[in-house]
Protein backbone atom coordinates (compact mmCIF):
# COMPACT_ATOMS: atom_id res chain seq x y z
CA UNK A 1 0.00 0.00 0.00
CA UNK A 2 1.62 3.57 -0.77
CA UNK A 3 3.79 2.08 -3.39
CA UNK A 4 3.74 4.29 -6.90
CA UNK A 5 2.42 1.20 -8.46
CA UNK A 6 -0.83 1.27 -5.97
CA UNK A 7 -1.46 5.40 -6.20
CA UNK A 8 -1.41 5.77 -9.95
CA UNK A 9 -4.48 5.97 -11.88
CA UNK A 10 -4.69 3.92 -15.02
CA UNK A 11 -6.54 5.90 -17.85
CA UNK A 12 -7.36 4.25 -20.87
CA UNK A 13 -8.71 3.53 -23.89
CA UNK A 14 -9.57 0.47 -26.99
CA UNK A 15 -10.76 1.34 -30.32
CA UNK A 16 -12.37 -2.44 -32.14
CA UNK A 17 -13.45 -3.76 -35.13
CA UNK A 18 -17.51 -4.11 -34.96
CA UNK A 19 -18.95 -7.33 -34.88
CA UNK A 20 -20.89 -8.06 -38.24
CA UNK A 21 -21.84 -11.56 -37.63
CA UNK A 22 -23.49 -13.51 -34.71
CA UNK A 23 -21.03 -14.87 -32.20
CA UNK A 24 -17.67 -12.58 -34.07
CA UNK A 25 -16.85 -10.90 -31.20
CA UNK A 26 -14.79 -7.96 -30.76
CA UNK A 27 -10.80 -7.35 -32.12
CA UNK A 28 -8.70 -4.68 -30.32
CA UNK A 29 -7.03 -2.03 -33.08
CA UNK A 30 -5.63 0.20 -30.89
CA UNK A 31 -4.63 0.51 -27.14
CA UNK A 32 -3.82 3.80 -24.85
CA UNK A 33 -3.50 4.64 -21.61
CA UNK A 34 -2.12 7.41 -19.90
CA UNK A 35 -0.66 7.03 -15.61
CA UNK A 36 -1.66 9.36 -13.94
CA UNK A 37 -1.02 10.96 -10.13
CA UNK A 38 -4.19 10.93 -8.21
CA UNK A 39 -2.98 13.91 -5.82
CA UNK A 40 -2.02 15.97 -8.33
CA UNK A 41 -4.01 14.64 -11.50
CA UNK A 42 -0.87 15.17 -13.77
CA UNK A 43 0.08 12.45 -16.54
CA UNK A 44 3.35 10.43 -15.71
CA UNK A 45 3.39 8.29 -18.39
CA UNK A 46 2.14 7.01 -21.71
CA UNK A 47 1.96 3.84 -23.61
CA UNK A 48 -0.18 3.38 -27.51
CA UNK A 49 -0.08 1.24 -29.78
CA UNK A 50 -2.15 -0.11 -33.08
CA UNK A 51 -3.22 -3.28 -32.94
CA UNK A 52 -3.21 -5.96 -36.14
CA UNK A 53 -6.12 -8.64 -35.41
CA UNK A 54 -6.05 -11.96 -36.26
CA UNK A 55 -7.99 -11.77 -39.23
CA UNK A 56 -7.99 -8.51 -41.35
CA UNK A 57 -11.20 -9.10 -42.25
CA UNK A 58 -12.45 -8.58 -39.14
CA UNK A 59 -12.21 -4.96 -40.47
CA UNK A 60 -15.76 -4.07 -42.12
CA UNK A 61 -16.53 -1.23 -43.88
CA UNK A 62 -18.83 -0.22 -40.80
CA UNK A 63 -15.72 -0.57 -38.15
CA UNK A 64 -13.91 1.81 -40.74
CA UNK A 65 -17.07 4.40 -40.58
CA UNK A 66 -17.03 4.18 -36.38
CA UNK A 67 -13.33 4.68 -36.11
CA UNK A 68 -11.36 5.25 -39.23
CA UNK A 69 -8.85 2.99 -38.86
CA UNK A 70 -8.27 0.57 -42.09
CA UNK A 71 -6.93 -2.49 -42.61
CA UNK A 72 -3.91 -0.98 -44.11
CA UNK A 73 -3.40 1.11 -40.79
CA UNK A 74 -2.59 -2.14 -38.99
CA UNK A 75 -0.67 -4.12 -41.22
CA UNK A 76 2.73 -3.66 -39.74
CA UNK A 77 1.09 -3.31 -35.96
CA UNK A 78 2.03 -5.75 -33.34
CA UNK A 79 -0.56 -8.68 -32.13
CA UNK A 80 -2.46 -8.04 -28.86
CA UNK A 81 -0.12 -11.24 -27.93
CA UNK A 82 2.85 -9.21 -28.55
CA UNK A 83 1.82 -6.01 -26.37
CA UNK A 84 0.12 -8.16 -23.65
CA UNK A 85 3.21 -8.01 -21.18
CA UNK A 86 3.19 -4.26 -21.51
CA UNK A 87 -0.48 -3.94 -21.49
CA UNK A 88 -0.38 -6.17 -18.34
CA UNK A 89 2.43 -4.02 -16.45
CA UNK A 90 0.33 -0.53 -16.89
CA UNK A 91 -3.58 -1.99 -15.87
CA UNK A 92 -2.64 -4.67 -13.16
CA UNK A 93 -3.61 -3.58 -9.58
CA UNK A 94 -3.85 -0.34 -10.46
CA UNK A 95 -7.35 2.02 -10.37
CA UNK A 96 -8.67 1.98 -13.93
CA UNK A 97 -9.95 4.43 -15.27
CA UNK A 98 -12.10 5.80 -18.55
CA UNK A 99 -15.31 6.72 -19.78
CA UNK A 100 -17.83 4.04 -20.46
CA UNK A 101 -15.36 1.02 -19.62
CA UNK A 102 -17.40 -0.73 -16.94
CA UNK A 103 -19.62 -1.81 -20.25
CA UNK A 104 -17.08 -2.07 -22.86
CA UNK A 105 -13.23 -1.54 -22.20
CA UNK A 106 -13.24 -3.62 -19.67
CA UNK A 107 -14.85 -6.68 -21.40
CA UNK A 108 -12.50 -6.24 -24.05
CA UNK A 109 -9.31 -6.20 -21.97
CA UNK A 110 -10.54 -9.68 -20.36
CA UNK A 111 -11.51 -11.11 -23.64
CA UNK A 112 -8.27 -10.14 -25.48
CA UNK A 113 -6.36 -11.51 -22.51
CA UNK A 114 -8.79 -14.62 -22.71
CA UNK A 115 -8.19 -15.11 -26.08
CA UNK A 116 -4.27 -15.54 -25.92
CA UNK A 117 -4.65 -17.89 -22.99
CA UNK A 118 -3.32 -15.82 -20.47
CA UNK A 119 -4.62 -14.48 -16.99
CA UNK A 120 -6.15 -10.87 -17.14
CA UNK A 121 -5.17 -7.92 -15.25
CA UNK A 122 -7.47 -6.82 -12.78
CA UNK A 123 -7.73 -3.56 -11.35
CA UNK A 124 -7.29 -2.21 -7.24
CA UNK A 125 -10.71 0.03 -8.20
CA UNK A 126 -12.40 1.02 -11.08
CA UNK A 127 -13.83 5.02 -12.12
CA UNK A 128 -16.29 4.88 -14.85
CA UNK A 129 -16.59 9.09 -15.78
CA UNK A 130 -19.46 7.90 -17.78
CA UNK A 131 -21.31 7.09 -14.51
CA UNK A 132 -19.71 9.29 -12.49
CA UNK A 133 -20.19 12.68 -14.36
CA UNK A 134 -24.18 11.42 -15.42
CA UNK A 135 -24.61 11.35 -11.76
CA UNK A 136 -23.09 14.13 -10.23
CA UNK A 137 -22.48 16.57 -13.19
CA UNK A 138 -26.09 15.74 -14.51
CA UNK A 139 -26.96 15.49 -18.49
CA UNK A 140 -26.01 18.91 -18.75
CA UNK A 141 -23.78 18.05 -21.56
CA UNK A 142 -26.82 16.13 -23.64
CA UNK A 143 -26.18 12.42 -24.30
CA UNK A 144 -22.79 12.65 -21.57
CA UNK A 145 -20.57 10.90 -24.43
CA UNK A 146 -17.45 11.54 -24.70
CA UNK A 147 -17.63 13.78 -27.48
CA UNK A 148 -20.86 15.74 -26.68
CA UNK A 149 -18.49 16.50 -23.04
CA UNK A 150 -15.49 18.01 -25.62
CA UNK A 151 -17.78 20.23 -27.54
CA UNK A 152 -19.54 21.46 -24.01
CA UNK A 153 -16.45 22.50 -22.72
CA UNK A 154 -14.51 23.81 -25.75
CA UNK A 155 -11.84 20.79 -25.60
CA UNK A 156 -11.97 20.42 -28.74
CA UNK A 157 -13.39 17.04 -31.07
CA UNK A 158 -13.49 13.35 -30.41
CA UNK A 159 -10.16 12.22 -32.48
CA UNK A 160 -11.45 7.85 -32.14
CA UNK A 161 -7.71 7.50 -30.84
CA UNK A 162 -7.07 5.71 -27.85
CA UNK A 163 -4.54 8.23 -26.54
CA UNK A 164 -5.99 11.10 -27.43
CA UNK A 165 -9.23 9.97 -25.98
CA UNK A 166 -8.08 9.09 -22.71
CA UNK A 167 -6.43 12.67 -22.04
CA UNK A 168 -9.01 14.44 -23.20
CA UNK A 169 -11.31 12.22 -20.94
CA UNK A 170 -9.03 13.62 -17.97
CA UNK A 171 -9.72 16.87 -19.29
CA UNK A 172 -13.27 16.47 -19.23
CA UNK A 173 -12.99 15.07 -15.66
CA UNK A 174 -10.84 18.19 -14.79
CA UNK A 175 -13.81 20.62 -15.83
CA UNK A 176 -16.55 18.75 -14.22
CA UNK A 177 -14.86 18.84 -11.14
CA UNK A 178 -14.13 22.27 -11.46
CA UNK A 179 -17.81 23.54 -11.75
CA UNK A 180 -18.63 21.00 -9.04
CA UNK A 181 -16.28 22.80 -6.99
CA UNK A 182 -17.31 26.19 -8.00
CA UNK A 183 -20.88 25.54 -7.54
CA UNK A 184 -20.74 23.56 -3.91
CA UNK A 185 -18.85 26.74 -2.97
CA UNK A 186 -20.54 29.47 -4.07
CA UNK A 187 -24.16 27.96 -3.84
CA UNK A 188 -26.03 31.39 -4.27
CA UNK A 189 -24.47 32.26 -6.84
CA UNK A 190 -23.98 29.10 -9.13
CA UNK A 191 -27.72 27.00 -9.00
CA UNK A 192 -26.78 23.25 -10.50
CA UNK A 193 -30.13 22.28 -9.50
CA UNK A 194 -30.93 24.68 -12.35
CA UNK A 195 -28.82 23.27 -14.65
CA UNK A 196 -29.19 19.34 -13.76
CA UNK A 197 -31.91 17.05 -15.74
CA UNK A 198 -34.34 15.61 -13.46
CA UNK A 199 -33.80 11.93 -14.98
CA UNK A 200 -29.90 12.36 -13.22
CA UNK A 201 -30.67 9.89 -10.73
CA UNK A 202 -31.01 6.09 -11.92
CA UNK A 203 -33.75 3.46 -10.62
CA UNK A 204 -33.63 -0.29 -10.28
CA UNK A 205 -36.40 -1.12 -13.44
CA UNK A 206 -37.38 -4.02 -11.85
CA UNK A 207 -39.35 -2.08 -8.93
CA UNK A 208 -38.69 1.35 -8.99
CA UNK A 209 -36.11 1.38 -6.05
CA UNK A 210 -33.56 3.84 -6.18
CA UNK A 211 -30.55 1.64 -7.47
CA UNK A 212 -27.38 1.32 -5.16
CA UNK A 213 -25.01 3.17 -7.40
CA UNK A 214 -27.38 6.18 -6.26
CA UNK A 215 -28.58 5.36 -3.28
CA UNK A 216 -27.43 7.61 -0.74
CA UNK A 217 -27.24 6.21 2.67
CA UNK A 218 -27.40 9.49 5.62
CA UNK A 219 -24.29 10.92 5.93
CA UNK A 220 -21.72 8.19 6.18
CA UNK A 221 -18.92 9.53 3.52
CA UNK A 222 -17.41 5.66 3.57
CA UNK A 223 -20.14 5.44 0.56
CA UNK A 224 -19.75 7.80 -1.53
CA UNK A 225 -17.15 5.98 -3.45
CA UNK A 226 -20.40 3.51 -4.63
CA UNK A 227 -22.42 6.75 -5.13
CA UNK A 228 -20.19 8.40 -7.80
CA UNK A 229 -19.74 5.03 -9.76
CA UNK A 230 -16.54 4.26 -7.73
CA UNK A 231 -15.93 -0.02 -7.76
CA UNK A 232 -13.99 -0.77 -4.98
CA UNK A 233 -12.08 -3.96 -4.71
CA UNK A 234 -14.13 -7.20 -4.59
CA UNK A 235 -12.25 -8.01 -1.79
CA UNK A 236 -13.20 -4.65 -0.07
CA UNK A 237 -14.45 -5.18 3.58
CA UNK A 238 -16.67 -1.51 2.61
CA UNK A 239 -18.25 -3.02 -0.76
CA UNK A 240 -19.30 -6.44 1.41
CA UNK A 241 -20.70 -3.56 3.63
CA UNK A 242 -22.50 -1.53 1.25
CA UNK A 243 -23.73 -4.75 -0.40
CA UNK A 244 -25.53 -5.85 3.05
CA UNK A 245 -27.30 -2.39 3.72
CA UNK A 246 -28.66 -2.50 0.24
CA UNK A 247 -29.84 -5.90 0.51
CA UNK A 248 -31.59 -4.67 3.71
CA UNK A 249 -33.05 -1.58 2.15
CA UNK A 250 -34.33 -3.42 -0.91
CA UNK A 251 -36.56 -6.07 0.98
CA UNK A 252 -37.73 -3.46 3.81
CA UNK A 253 -40.77 -2.93 2.01
CA UNK A 254 -41.74 -6.27 0.34
CA UNK A 255 -43.86 -8.45 2.68
CA UNK A 256 -47.15 -6.98 4.66
CA UNK A 257 -48.27 -7.44 8.19
CA UNK A 258 -50.27 -10.21 9.03
CA UNK A 259 -53.37 -8.10 9.17
CA UNK A 260 -52.49 -6.93 5.40
CA UNK A 261 -51.85 -10.34 4.70
CA UNK A 262 -55.25 -11.71 5.67
CA UNK A 263 -56.88 -8.81 3.86
CA UNK A 264 -55.17 -9.79 0.32
CA UNK A 265 -55.69 -13.27 0.51
CA UNK A 266 -59.14 -13.52 -1.22
CA UNK A 267 -57.69 -10.83 -4.10
CA UNK A 268 -54.16 -13.42 -4.49
CA UNK A 269 -56.07 -16.51 -4.16
CA UNK A 270 -58.37 -14.89 -7.16
CA UNK A 271 -55.31 -13.60 -9.36
CA UNK A 272 -53.55 -16.85 -8.74
CA UNK A 273 -56.56 -18.82 -10.67
CA UNK A 274 -57.22 -16.19 -13.03
CA UNK A 275 -53.44 -16.32 -13.88
CA UNK A 276 -53.68 -20.42 -14.20
CA UNK A 277 -56.98 -20.34 -16.21
CA UNK A 278 -55.45 -18.38 -18.85
CA UNK A 279 -51.97 -20.06 -18.67
CA UNK A 280 -54.35 -22.92 -19.49
CA UNK A 281 -56.03 -21.39 -22.12
CA UNK A 282 -52.78 -20.60 -23.72
CA UNK A 283 -51.03 -24.18 -23.28
CA UNK A 284 -54.32 -26.48 -23.75
CA UNK A 285 -56.47 -24.58 -26.63
CA UNK A 286 -54.67 -23.58 -29.57
CA UNK A 287 -57.70 -23.53 -31.81
CA UNK A 288 -58.15 -20.46 -30.19
CA UNK A 289 -56.38 -18.75 -31.96
CA UNK A 290 -57.33 -17.50 -35.83
CA UNK A 291 -56.56 -19.48 -38.22
CA UNK A 292 -53.11 -19.28 -39.78
CA UNK A 293 -54.02 -17.90 -43.15
CA UNK A 294 -55.57 -14.99 -41.24
CA UNK A 295 -52.04 -14.34 -39.40
CA UNK A 296 -50.26 -14.30 -42.97
CA UNK A 297 -49.20 -10.11 -42.36
CA UNK A 298 -48.32 -8.74 -46.36
CA UNK A 299 -44.62 -7.52 -45.73
CA UNK A 300 -44.63 -3.75 -45.68
CA UNK A 301 -41.63 -1.45 -46.40
CA UNK A 302 -38.80 -2.40 -43.79
CA UNK A 303 -40.18 -5.43 -42.64
CA UNK A 304 -39.08 -8.87 -43.13
CA UNK A 305 -41.65 -10.64 -44.84
CA UNK A 306 -39.89 -14.12 -43.82
CA UNK A 307 -40.49 -14.12 -40.24
CA UNK A 308 -42.20 -17.40 -39.40
CA UNK A 309 -45.18 -17.14 -36.89
CA UNK A 310 -44.68 -19.41 -34.11
CA UNK A 311 -46.97 -19.17 -30.70
CA UNK A 312 -45.61 -19.42 -27.18
CA UNK A 313 -45.36 -23.59 -26.99
CA UNK A 314 -43.18 -23.63 -30.11
CA UNK A 315 -40.64 -21.09 -28.92
CA UNK A 316 -37.15 -23.11 -27.60
CA UNK A 317 -35.49 -20.89 -25.14
CA UNK A 318 -31.94 -22.37 -26.26
CA UNK A 319 -32.67 -21.43 -30.03
CA UNK A 320 -33.66 -17.93 -29.08
CA UNK A 321 -30.22 -15.65 -30.33
CA UNK A 322 -29.89 -11.90 -31.60
CA UNK A 323 -27.61 -10.50 -33.86
CA UNK A 324 -27.00 -6.76 -35.28
CA UNK A 325 -28.14 -5.70 -38.95
CA UNK A 326 -28.01 -2.70 -41.05
CA UNK A 327 -30.01 0.01 -40.72
CA UNK A 328 -29.93 3.88 -41.23
CA UNK A 329 -27.04 5.63 -42.41
CA UNK A 330 -24.92 2.98 -41.10
CA UNK A 331 -26.10 2.29 -37.90
CA UNK A 332 -26.97 -1.19 -37.00
CA UNK A 333 -30.05 -2.42 -35.19
CA UNK A 334 -30.66 -5.73 -32.98
CA UNK A 335 -32.53 -8.01 -34.47
CA UNK A 336 -34.00 -11.49 -32.52
CA UNK A 337 -34.07 -14.80 -34.27
CA UNK A 338 -35.54 -18.21 -33.64
CA UNK A 339 -33.54 -20.99 -34.49
CA UNK A 340 -31.53 -18.59 -37.02
CA UNK A 341 -34.86 -16.99 -38.23
CA UNK A 342 -36.68 -13.92 -37.81
CA UNK A 343 -40.12 -14.39 -36.01
CA UNK A 344 -43.63 -13.24 -34.87
CA UNK A 345 -45.39 -14.25 -31.94
CA UNK A 346 -48.81 -15.36 -31.48
CA UNK A 347 -50.86 -15.59 -28.33
CA UNK A 348 -54.12 -15.57 -27.79
CA UNK A 349 -57.16 -14.56 -24.46
CA UNK A 350 -54.58 -11.80 -23.06
CA UNK A 351 -56.65 -10.11 -20.78
CA UNK A 352 -56.06 -6.17 -21.26
CA UNK A 353 -55.15 -4.36 -18.09
CA UNK A 354 -54.98 -1.28 -19.38
CA UNK A 355 -56.47 0.14 -22.22
CA UNK A 356 -55.43 2.25 -24.95
CA UNK A 357 -53.61 5.82 -24.49
CA UNK A 358 -52.10 8.06 -26.85
CA UNK A 359 -48.25 8.99 -26.19
CA UNK A 360 -47.47 10.70 -29.51
CA UNK A 361 -46.00 14.08 -29.77
CA UNK A 362 -45.96 16.60 -32.42
CA UNK A 363 -48.84 15.18 -33.87
CA UNK A 364 -47.62 11.36 -34.59
CA UNK A 365 -49.46 9.30 -32.54
CA UNK A 366 -48.16 6.40 -30.62
CA UNK A 367 -51.25 4.43 -29.49
CA UNK A 368 -50.41 1.36 -27.25
CA UNK A 369 -52.38 -0.48 -24.20
CA UNK A 370 -50.99 -2.79 -21.25
CA UNK A 371 -51.89 -6.40 -20.99
CA UNK A 372 -51.37 -9.08 -18.34
CA UNK A 373 -48.54 -11.32 -19.02
CA UNK A 374 -48.96 -15.34 -19.12
CA UNK A 375 -45.92 -16.87 -17.14
CA UNK A 376 -44.78 -19.08 -20.69
CA UNK A 377 -45.09 -15.00 -21.98
CA UNK A 378 -43.21 -14.06 -19.08
CA UNK A 379 -40.20 -16.81 -19.63
CA UNK A 380 -40.14 -15.81 -23.45
CA UNK A 381 -39.65 -12.12 -23.56
CA UNK A 382 -37.51 -12.01 -20.13
CA UNK A 383 -35.51 -14.66 -22.15
CA UNK A 384 -35.51 -12.27 -25.59
CA UNK A 385 -34.63 -9.35 -22.94
CA UNK A 386 -31.68 -10.51 -21.61
CA UNK A 387 -30.30 -11.73 -24.92
CA UNK A 388 -30.84 -8.20 -26.92
CA UNK A 389 -29.92 -6.70 -23.56
CA UNK A 390 -26.14 -8.32 -23.64
CA UNK A 391 -25.94 -7.70 -27.36
CA UNK A 392 -26.27 -3.81 -26.64
CA UNK A 393 -23.86 -4.05 -24.14
CA UNK A 394 -21.18 -5.15 -26.29
CA UNK A 395 -22.25 -3.00 -28.97
CA UNK A 396 -21.62 -0.25 -26.70
CA UNK A 397 -24.62 1.27 -26.34
CA UNK A 398 -24.68 4.16 -23.17
CA UNK A 399 -28.61 3.96 -23.00
CA UNK A 400 -30.39 2.69 -19.93
CA UNK A 401 -32.38 -0.41 -20.71
CA UNK A 402 -35.60 -0.58 -20.12
CA UNK A 403 -37.13 -4.09 -19.67
CA UNK A 404 -40.39 -5.18 -22.05
CA UNK A 405 -42.17 -7.13 -19.03
CA UNK A 406 -43.06 -4.62 -16.29
CA UNK A 407 -43.44 -6.20 -12.67
CA UNK A 408 -44.31 -4.20 -9.66
CA UNK A 409 -44.52 -5.07 -5.67
CA UNK A 410 -47.97 -6.68 -4.55
CA UNK A 411 -49.99 -10.00 -4.87
CA UNK A 412 -52.48 -8.80 -7.29
CA UNK A 413 -49.85 -7.50 -9.61
CA UNK A 414 -48.95 -9.77 -12.09
CA UNK A 415 -46.57 -8.71 -14.46
CA UNK A 416 -47.77 -6.64 -17.43
CA UNK A 417 -46.55 -5.78 -21.21
CA UNK A 418 -47.14 -2.97 -23.13
CA UNK A 419 -48.55 -3.95 -26.68
CA UNK A 420 -47.80 -0.71 -29.68
CA UNK A 421 -50.40 -0.37 -32.21
CA UNK A 422 -48.72 0.77 -35.66
CA UNK A 423 -49.82 3.55 -37.40
CA UNK A 424 -48.36 4.55 -40.91
CA UNK A 425 -48.57 8.26 -43.29
CA UNK A 426 -48.91 7.28 -46.87
CA UNK A 427 -51.41 9.23 -48.45
CA UNK A 428 -52.80 10.28 -44.73
CA UNK A 429 -52.63 8.44 -41.37
CA UNK A 430 -53.98 5.14 -40.84
CA UNK A 431 -53.29 2.02 -38.94
CA UNK A 432 -50.74 -0.33 -40.34
CA UNK A 433 -51.70 -2.90 -37.44
CA UNK A 434 -54.09 -4.82 -38.88
CA UNK A 435 -57.36 -4.68 -36.73
CA UNK A 436 -60.37 -7.67 -36.58
CA UNK A 437 -63.08 -8.41 -34.32
CA UNK A 438 -63.10 -11.88 -32.87
CA UNK A 439 -66.82 -13.59 -32.05
CA UNK A 440 -67.33 -16.11 -29.58
CA UNK A 441 -68.22 -18.53 -32.81
CA UNK A 442 -64.82 -18.30 -33.27
CA UNK A 443 -65.85 -15.72 -36.98
CA UNK A 444 -63.16 -13.04 -37.57
CA UNK A 445 -64.06 -9.91 -39.00
CA UNK A 446 -61.47 -7.47 -40.60
CA UNK A 447 -62.74 -3.68 -39.16
CA UNK A 448 -61.75 -0.91 -41.27
CA UNK A 449 -61.54 2.06 -38.80
CA UNK A 450 -62.11 5.78 -40.22
CA UNK A 451 -59.99 7.80 -38.42
CA UNK A 452 -56.62 7.07 -36.36
CA UNK A 453 -57.55 8.19 -32.52
CA UNK A 454 -57.99 7.39 -29.44
CA UNK A 455 -61.17 7.30 -28.52
CA UNK A 456 -62.17 4.77 -31.57
CA UNK A 457 -59.50 2.07 -30.08
CA UNK A 458 -60.75 2.89 -26.81
CA UNK A 459 -63.55 1.80 -27.63
CA UNK A 460 -62.69 -1.10 -29.33
CA UNK A 461 -59.48 -2.81 -26.55
CA UNK A 462 -61.21 -1.51 -23.29
CA UNK A 463 -59.49 -2.55 -19.38
CA UNK A 464 -60.75 -6.21 -18.51
CA UNK A 465 -61.61 -6.85 -22.45
CA UNK A 466 -59.22 -9.94 -23.83
CA UNK A 467 -57.34 -9.93 -27.13
CA UNK A 468 -55.30 -12.18 -29.45
CA UNK A 469 -52.29 -10.71 -30.79
CA UNK A 470 -49.74 -11.61 -33.33
CA UNK A 471 -46.31 -9.20 -32.59
CA UNK A 472 -43.04 -8.47 -33.45
CA UNK A 473 -40.05 -7.77 -30.86
CA UNK A 474 -38.41 -4.83 -32.29
CA UNK A 475 -35.11 -2.80 -30.66
CA UNK A 476 -34.85 0.34 -30.04
CA UNK A 477 -32.10 2.81 -28.66
CA UNK A 478 -33.72 6.21 -29.13
CA UNK A 479 -32.70 9.02 -26.34
CA UNK A 480 -30.59 7.47 -24.10
CA UNK A 481 -33.61 4.88 -23.48
CA UNK A 482 -32.86 1.45 -25.29
CA UNK A 483 -34.81 -1.68 -25.33
CA UNK A 484 -36.86 -4.00 -26.91
CA UNK A 485 -40.95 -3.72 -27.72
CA UNK A 486 -44.27 -5.48 -28.29
CA UNK A 487 -45.19 -3.85 -32.11
CA UNK A 488 -48.36 -5.41 -33.15
CA UNK A 489 -48.88 -7.07 -36.81
CA UNK A 490 -52.34 -8.14 -36.07
CA UNK A 491 -54.58 -7.46 -33.30
CA UNK A 492 -58.03 -9.56 -32.65
CA UNK A 493 -60.29 -8.06 -30.12
CA UNK A 494 -62.59 -10.92 -28.65
CA UNK A 495 -66.21 -10.47 -28.42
Amino acid sequence: MGSSHEMRIAFFDVETTIPTQTGQGYAILVFGAILVCPRKLVELHSYSTLVRPSKLSLISSLSVRCNGITGDDVLAAPTFAEIADEVYDILHGRIWAGHNILRFDCHRIREAFAMIGRPAPEPSGTIDSLKLLTERFGRRAGDMKMASLATYFGIGQQKHRSLDDVRMNLEVVKCCATVLFLESSLPDIFTSSSWVSPNVTTRNRSNGKLSPTTLNVGNNKSNSSQRLGVEASPSSSMNKKLEEIFSLLAISNEEPDNTTLSRMTPFRDERKAELKRLEADDLDSPCRLPPIEALQHPASEGSNSSAVVLTPEEISIPLLAAKLVPYYRGTQKITLLHNGASFHLCSCRLRVRLGVKNFGEGGKPRFSFIVDATPTICQILDACDDIAHKLSTESASISEWKHIVTRKCGFINSPTVRMHIQTINVDGLRYETEIYRKQSSGAVEKLTLSQCNVDELDALVSSGSFVDVYFSLESYDYHQNAGIRAVLKKLFVCS
